[in-house]
């Protein structure tokens, strides 16, 4: 397995709400320009800014800010700070959080959503009753162009 795809199920998800994987997933399908690769947040978290609302932000950010409904550059980049403390704690190796974040900022948009959005949809089949998930498998069947992004 890929080091990121390791880090990404074994550090991150098990940190991020569910709601949090949602809007994430949703950003993913959609191809939401708000979702970012090469920063944490926009703007940047620079101290002058921590009050600012976010603009944009990258994968672990924007479940956050859109999933957990976080609104300051500060409380994002906390979040995300927080996040990769716990996934480096979860794995037992300093940094390891670094093998998925350059995964993300360095991989190329389209193949980044499409292998990104297939682990968060792994993950969140692993949380959701049976009765959540059947509906948003028969969507998926009746339209198959939603994963195919």
């Amino acid at each position: 397995m890929e080091s990121w795809r390791l880090v990404w199920r074994d550090g991150f998800v098990p940190v991020l709400s569910t709601a949090g994987l949602e809007s994430l997933r949703d950003a993913l399908r959609g191809d939401d320009p708000r979702l970012t690769q090469g920063s944490t947040t926009t703007p940047p978290p620079l101290m002058c800014v921590q009050d600012w609302p976010v603009e944009a932000a990258c994968a672990l950010g924007f479940c956050g800010w859109q999933g957990d409904e976080l609104e300051s550059v500060g409380q994002v980049e906390e979040f995300f700070a927080r996040a990769c403390f716990e996934a480096d704690q979860r794995l037992g190796e300093p940094a390891a959080c670094r093998w998925f974040l350059n995964w993300f900022d360095d991989t190329p948009r389209d193949e980044m959503r499409r292998d990104l959005l297939a682990e968060v949809e792994q993950a969140l089949a692993q949380r959701l009753p049976i009765d959540r998930v059947g509906p948003e498998i028969d969507r998926l069947a009746k339209h198959p162009e939603i994963t195919a992004a």
